[in-house]
């Protein structure tokens, strides 16, 4: 059975150790696993609530181990899928336009700008009471797979199992910067930006709108290049009906994969975080960005409730997990970093990647400019003192599937990663110290081919998780296994 937890820490398949029932309820329902984890799927016995509002039943209580296996009440693969895929939404919120919004898109190139943030502050109104997913960054599916591997270690009786760690070189974490050009403003302030960026030592791409917005000259879009930055499609005309139904989507996507091509761009985004993810078979590139971690202040509400690249069929999302800068100054009115540093603080200490979305259009600003920078600053630092990896989006695409790819292979002098890219790659350790998980990295276990001078990182132990000491004493064990493998 395939529970996701291999492929999520790139651990041997002889720790796959979660079992579940292979006829479940066909009816879906929230429940938890754990303080930290909110489930969407089918229950075992139909035991799960329909919203999440309500106090939901605790499948922690219910995992069984025995013969060296976890048994669930649920499907944990189903769960993470269902999360990454926002099907806890329903289909009318799936990228379908209400008629009020078709209204404000029509009307939104006319409307002057404090209209707007009042129309968007009214359609955002209670936000804030909004249980799930989590704000300001919500991890579900990353703490199912972090209780997954400590039932895998308590199953296996393991002190500890081997796996491939997140991110190349031992970084800590990721963070990368977006920037959104949706007017010729914003367009004709991207070299002023290109040098702010560059002065910090960052890359960034830029997301280009390819029609009507303004003029997309190839001399713009060679100067991107030149300088190191990266280019990605923003739509086809940014006017939010790119999933307004799926005839239009299609004729649509044609021409979008065709500016793909022309731009050389490898990546995705939709106007507005606008999405409909089982329509991204339709899409001719290597990821997409169109998905918030929580989508409470965006026009479609949901998120994916994790801060992990992950992959929808061939192309790699590459979620949103922090807050945008509009949405920062015009909904929150917070000319701060503050929550930005509280979103990064939680993504960190996921080892996750934290992905900013700053439009050139709102940087004209003296305020607004400076709260950048500061930001910037904070960034560089977090990559001196936390070896924090600051890419571009489409260096993440190429590490996770070459992460994707690897294996790990046991022999008579230890593990070894296989697969390209493997002399990047770091052999890591969980395991189990008082109910938390701890992850180790450190010279012992790196991978022989890997450069010598590489930076390790020191253990990290997660914060208190879901399997904290009191839960891990609930789990029933029943002639449990206890040869490591």
């Amino acid at each position: 059975m395939n529970s996701g937890l291999c492929q999520y820490y790139r651990c041997p398949d002889g720790y796959e150790r979660i079992r579940w029932r292979d006829a479940l309820p066909t009816t879906s329902g929230y429940f938890c696993f754990g303080r930290n984890s909110t489930c969407f799927g089918s229950y075992e016995g139909q035991r799960s609530s329909p919203a999440p509002t309500e106090a939901l039943r605790d499948a922690l209580s219910e995992v069984v181990i025995k013969d060296g296996f976890a048994y669930l009440p649920f499907n944990p693969a189903q769960v993470a899928d269902n999360l990454r895929h926002e099907a806890y939404v329903g289909e009318w919120r799936q990228g379908s336009l209400s008629t009020l919004s078709r209204i404000y898109y029509f009307l939104r190139p006319v409307l002057p700008v404090p209209v707007r943030r009042h129309l968007q502050m009214l359609h955002l109104r209670g936000w804030d009471k909004l249980v799930f997913p989590l704000w300001p960054v919500d991890c579900s599916v990353d703490n199912l797979m972090e209780q997954l591997m400590l039932l895998a270690l308590k199953a296996s009786g393991a002190s500890r199992i081997p796996f491939i760690w997140f991110w190349p070189d031992a970084k800590s974490s990721c963070a990368i910067m977006t920037h959104d050009v949706e007017t010729r403003f914003g367009r004709d302030f991207c070299h002023a930006l290109m040098e702010i960026d560059d002065s910090f030592g960052v890359k960034a791409s830029f997301q280009i709108i390819p029609e009507d917005r303004y003029l997309v000259e190839p001399v713009f879009l060679q100067s991107i290049r030149e300088r190191g930055f990266e280019i990605v499609v923003h739509d086809l005309n940014h006017d939010g009906h790119l999933y307004r139904d799926r005839d239009q989507f299609l004729e649509r996507a044609v021409k979008i994969n065709s500016y793909g091509k022309e731009f050389g761009a490898d990546g995705f985004r939709a106007a507005v975080l606008y999405r409909k993810q089982l329509w991204y078979d339709a899409l001719n590139f290597a990821y997409d960005m169109s998905v918030p971690n929580v989508a409470h202040l965006d026009p479609q509400r949901g998120g994916c409730c994790t801060v992990m690249p992950y992959f929808l069929g061939g192309i790699l999302e590459i979620p949103v997990t922090t807050v945008q800068d509009y949405t920062l100054y015009n909904i929150l009115h917070d000319y701060s970093i503050s929550i930005w540093k509280q979103q990064t603080a939680i993504i960190m200490e996921k080892h996750g990647c934290m992905s900013f979305i700053v439009h050139p259009d709102y940087l004209q600003q003296p305020r607004q400019l400076s709260v950048y920078k500061e930001l910037l600053t904070y960034l560089d630092r977090l990559r001196q003192d936390n070896n924090v990896w600051i890419t571009t989006p489409r260096e993440v695409n190429r590490w996770w599937r070459q992460r994707a790819a690897m294996t790990l292979a046991e022999g008579s002098d230890g593990w070894h990663i296989l697969g390209t890219g493997a002399e990047r790659a770091r052999i890591a350790w969980a395991s189990e110290v008082d109910g938390n998980l701890v992850l180790s990295l450190d010279d012992a276990t790196r991978n022989t081919s890997a450069p010598s001078g590489a930076i390790a990182i020191e253990p990290h132990r997660t914060p208190h998780g879901p399997l904290a000491d009191e839960s891990l004493r609930s789990i029933s064990v029943v002639d449990n296994a206890s040869a490591s493998l």
